[in-house]
């Protein structure tokens, strides 16, 4: 190995070693970041420090040469662009080569998302069992608080105030946030935690040997009871957390609350739901506002007038 590729691993290191204990990326994330790094860096053929606008150009348009995807360009660019930046801070680089490069668009697919009855079958379970107690539990938690799957995974009892209806979640970048629970969502963890023997972990959901349960173990929970109660094993964790901000925001419509709640640090990730919920909004809209109904009746006045002087 040189000297540039000590270097270039030493960088790369720091920065995921930043990503992890600075803002708590899951190890999905720095597993991505750390190949779109390195296969940018080979492509390089330098040493990442020396790097130009130019040359993250050229790599994008042999990006597209190649082929990929414009949301995997999409993705390579904001690894580069943050690792730049993140050279800047350290004073390694005097500019970030990737500040003023821009990937192809793609259009952001809308999240997938249960109406209200289809969450309701889904939660209309008999939970006699322990694993059943659970399972109503998590999906409880999910629907009724929005959080995600991580920080489900990782709660422990004493995050939790039943009592208050609250929960202290410590999501992205471990920012720490009071999350409020439904009446339902109380229940169903109360009627879990008194299954839980005394001399178990704290963990809320405990997994094996002392951890927390798995996320796979969760994920493969929810598509089971999905496919037993709506015959459809689509369903994942951050399905009902879109679900949840989307209720929630055809309810308030505030979305400003709906970012606290969700844990986001940028509203124009809430945003999305906005863009989801506009038809629904729409029908509601035309439905109630007096305007809408206003109008309906004079068109419906208008239409009822032409009729009867039509000759018939």
């Amino acid at each position: 190995m040189t000297e540039t590729d000590d270097s270039n691993e030493h960088w790369v290191n720091n920065f995921l070693l930043n990503l992890d204990q600075q803002r708590n990326y899951s190890h999905r994330t720095l597993d991505a970041y750390r190949r779109d790094l390195n296969r940018f860096i080979t492509w390089l053929d330098s040493g990442a420090c020396v790097a130009t606008a130019q040359d993250v150009s050229r790599y994008i348009a042999q990006m597209k040469r190649q082929g990929l995807a414009n949301s995997s360009i999409q993705r390579n660019l904001s690894a580069i662009r943050s690792f730049y930046g993140f050279l800047l801070k350290q004073g390694a680089v005097e500019a970030n080569p990737a500040a003023v490069s821009r990937g192809p668009k793609h259009k952001r697919r809308l999240p997938k998302v249960l109406d209200t009855d289809q969450a309701a079958q889904l939660l209309n379970f008999a939970s006699s069992s322990p694993q059943a107690l659970r399972d109503k539990a998590l999906l409880e938690l999910f629907y009724g608080s929005g959080l995600r799957l991580s920080e489900v995974a990782r709660l422990r009892r004493t995050d939790l105030d039943l009592d208050q209806g609250v929960v202290k979640v410590v999501g992205k970048g471990y920012k720490e946030r009071l999350v409020p629970l439904g009446r339902l969502c109380v229940t169903a963890i109360g009627q879990w935690i008194m299954t839980l023997s005394a001399d178990h972990t704290d963990w809320l959901f405990p997994g094996r040997r002392g951890h927390s349960i798995s996320p796979r173990t969760v994920q493969n929970r929810l598509k089971s009871v999905a496919a037993q109660q709506l015959g459809d094993d689509s369903l994942h964790p951050h399905m009902l957390r879109h679900t949840y901000a989307t209720h929630m925001l055809e309810s308030s419509g505030d979305l400003r609350g709906i970012q606290e709640l969700l844990g986001h640090s940028d509203i124009a990730t809430t945003q999305i739901y906005t863009h989801l919920d506009f038809q629904h909004l729409a029908q509601v809209y035309d439905k109630a506002h007096p305007r809408a109904l206003a109008a309906k009746s004079k068109d419906a006045q208008t239409q009822s007038g032409t009729r009867n002087t039509e000759t018939p």
